[in-house]
């Protein structure tokens, strides 16, 4: 079994082999087609509580373009992870950074598309995972090192190409050409609060925005840690609690979310066009419980600039995931 410090510097890997509940991991691949007529979310997850009755391992997805959802359900005893490598198995389902594989024409689904009948063969390349340091295991920072923290994330593809079929429902959908991108969570539970986004589709620039915001507990107290990383023509721009960024500005309305923050010698401005989503299931301490709103139809302006204004990247990104979730009061910032 791998060691602990091969686990950190491998955020990819399943951290559950000997955790003790509760306890859950997913990850998360977004799928989008050439034509951009159809996208997809494919989530494949453990959830593990002390009573194992309660302990299901589970296959989600988001048809972004209809905004519904499938939850399918499978006995723990049949989800498989390679001990040191990407590489899950859910009842004959294979998920690598990549390869996804799905066969959901018999399984068990509840949700909006219970009727959804899913076959996938999927191939990825071109992938950039969040780079993984020593001192900074990927997007966590130093953080990466702490094993406790409520929720881990991780970025295994900013961005890839998609080559091969999606069978939906008896009809054929040919991805090839399409952009992929894939991250993970792992840990105790989602944040109480969080604002999560993701666009890899710019319209002239290869570029790929993640950024979240979360209600983070520890050691009593509470306090908002951010995470932002723009993937922008081989280099990526960091703003991040842990490296110092400071947030100048989070206004959240029903329509957008206005974010905008320093650092590193730069400010990086957000604005997001909020959308109808489908409900998703995510972790709390005690089972799969908490239903999220989430889209895959948002849009996302992104301005980055030097501190003295000149601009190095301003687009919009189209076809973006997002999720805006509870009490947002400790993170917003007019």
């Amino acid at each position: 079994m791998p060691s602990y410090i091969q686990r950190a510097l491998h955020p990819e890997w399943y951290h559950g082999h000997n955790r003790t509940p509760p306890f859950f991991e997913g990850w998360y691949y977004k799928l989008v087609d050439p034509t951009t007529q159809h996208k997809y979310a494919v989530i494949p997850g453990i959830f593990l509580n002390a009573n194992p009755d309660l302990n299901t391992a589970f296959i989600q997805v988001l048809d972004g373009v209809k905004a519904k959802s499938a939850y399918f359900t499978f006995p723990v005893d049949q989800f498989k992870a390679a001990p040191d490598a990407l590489d899950i198995r859910i009842a004959g389902n294979t998920f690598r950074a990549d390869q996804l594989v799905l066969d959901l024409t018999n399984a068990s689904g509840q949700g909006a598309t219970e009727q959804l009948k899913l076959k996938a063969d999927l191939r990825f390349t071109g992938g950039q995972a969040w780079p993984v340091t020593f001192g900074s295991p990927g997007i966590m920072g130093p953080f990466g090192w702490l094993n406790f923290m409520e929720c881990n994330h991780g970025v295994v593809s900013f961005d890839h190409a998609i080559e091969g079929p999606i069978q939906i429902n008896g009809s054929t959908i040919d991805f090839s050409g399409g952009r992929g991108y894939i991250e993970k969570d792992w840990g105790q539970s989602f944040p109480s609060g969080y604002i999560w986004m993701q666009t890899n589709h710019f319209p002239t620039v290869t570029a790929s925005l993640t950024a979240s915001i979360a209600v983070i507990p520890n050691f009593g107290f509470t306090w908002p840690g951010f995470i932002v990383g723009l993937w922008l023509k081989g280099q990526l721009y960091r703003f991040a609690s842990y490296t110092g960024a400071q947030v100048e500005k989070l206004v959240v309305t029903d329509d957008h979310v206005d974010w905008v923050m320093r650092g590193s010698g730069h400010r990086l401005h957000i604005l997001a066009e909020r959308a109808e989503g489908g409900l998703l299931h995510e972790p709390t301490r005690t089972q799969m419980h908490r239903r999220v709103e989430e889209t895959l139809s948002a849009r996302i302006t992104v301005h980055l600039t030097t501190l003295t204004g000149q601009t190095l990247f301003h687009e919009t990104g189209q076809h973006a995931g997002m999720e805006v979730y509870g009490d947002l009061r400790r993170l917003l910032k007019p």
